[in-house]
């Protein structure tokens, strides 16, 4: 893979910290903007990328073959989109796009061009996750699903003076929901498909949700997702079935060691993930599909990227929260 990274925010440095684990990726460019020019060659000369670009277009007709999309949220759409247009492979971060809209232009895209599109999103890769896919069914009949992913954003005291940073600014996409119960909804809609109905209840505050409470309502059970930027609580997943419960305190993009705790009083502590860092699985993965031309497995995590931004975007349009990127698309 000749990957091409788009952005130079905290992601991107987070990234390019695991690229020792990832022999199969060649670091060929890095592409900022004119306010970001010096970061960018920093990256460069720290982690040996080979090329450091200012325009997009040039960044893309360059040897790249993978386009790494790590930009703020409003984005996504776009650089992606030229990206597949250009016939680049794309790795794009969450939230996949603003919309549903956006995300389906982009699916049938990359069918269309035959290329791999992935949403990096960690949840998916991370071996407890599997692991807990394989032990539903020994929970009996699911009844009740909590995910709390709530932390306390620094940027939320700027934002109560009137500085609005994109993280809290719906003209970038932003807010709790695109923020962190995304991942909640990664989380629950990876183990138990679509739901029947959605409702989200936002607490508001300039047109965005700083926090707030997402029900998903399943044929046999209820699922409950919290997130939150303007408050802080434990970081807990429970599912809750009639012969036992799955308990973790961590937040389903890192999803460490759980608990499985039965009601026959049998108790398990399991711990599946061999690597720190959250994102290495995932562009193992990313590499592996690329490399052996997986594109039928690629489709398939791009449904359940699909039926993600659906949740998402449903649940804002009842709660009235409206992007810029909302309006553009129609």
């Amino acid at each position: 893979m000749k990957l091409g990274i788009v952005g130079s925010g905290v992601i991107v440095k987070d990234f390019l910290n695991i690229t020792s684990h990832l022999q199969e990726i060649e670091l060929t460019a890095i592409c900022g903007t004119k306010a970001t020019e010096e970061e960018a060659n920093e990256l460069s000369s720290k982690h040996g990328i080979k090329h450091v670009f200012l325009d997009y277009n040039d960044f893309l007709k360059s040897e790249i073959d993978t386009v790494y999309v790590a930009v703020p949220n409003n984005l996504h759409y776009k650089f992606t989109k030229l990206a597949l247009e250009a016939g680049n492979n794309v790795i794009v971060e969450k939230p996949f796009t603003s919309n549903y809209k956006e995300a389906l232009i982009l699916s049938e895209l990359a069918k269309e061009k035959k290329l791999f599109l992935f949403e990096a999103t960690t949840t998916l890769y991370l071996p407890n996750y599997k692991k807990i896919q394989e032990l539903l069914p020994t929970l009996g009949n699911i009844k009740i699903v909590q995910c709390n992913y709530s932390q306390y954003s620094r940027r939320y005291n700027s934002f109560k003076e009137g500085n609005v940073l994109p993280a809290f600014d719906p003209q970038f996409s932003g807010g709790a929901l695109m923020d962190l119960n995304i991942y909640n909804i990664h989380y629950v809609v990876g183990l138990f498909g679509r739901p029947k109905n959605i409702e989200y209840f936002p607490n508001m505050e300039r047109g965005v949700d700083t926090s707030g409470i997402l029900i998903l309502e399943y044929e046999t059970f209820k699922c409950v997702c919290i997130g939150a930027k303007d408050c802080k609580s434990p970081i807990a997943n429970n599912i809750q079935g009639d012969e036992g419960c799955i308990h973790q305190t961590s937040s389903a993009n890192i999803c460490k060691g759980f608990e499985v705790i039965m009601n026959d009083g049998t108790h398990s502590i399991i711990n599946e993930n061999n690597y720190d860092h959250r994102m290495i699985y995932e562009f193992l993965e990313f590499t592996e599909m690329m490399n052996n031309h997986r594109l039928e497995k690629c489709y398939q995590l791009l449904e359940h990227s699909l039926a993600v931004s659906e949740v998402q975007t449903i649940a804002r349009n009842k709660a009235g929260i409206v992007f810029q990127a909302d309006i553009e698309i129609n």
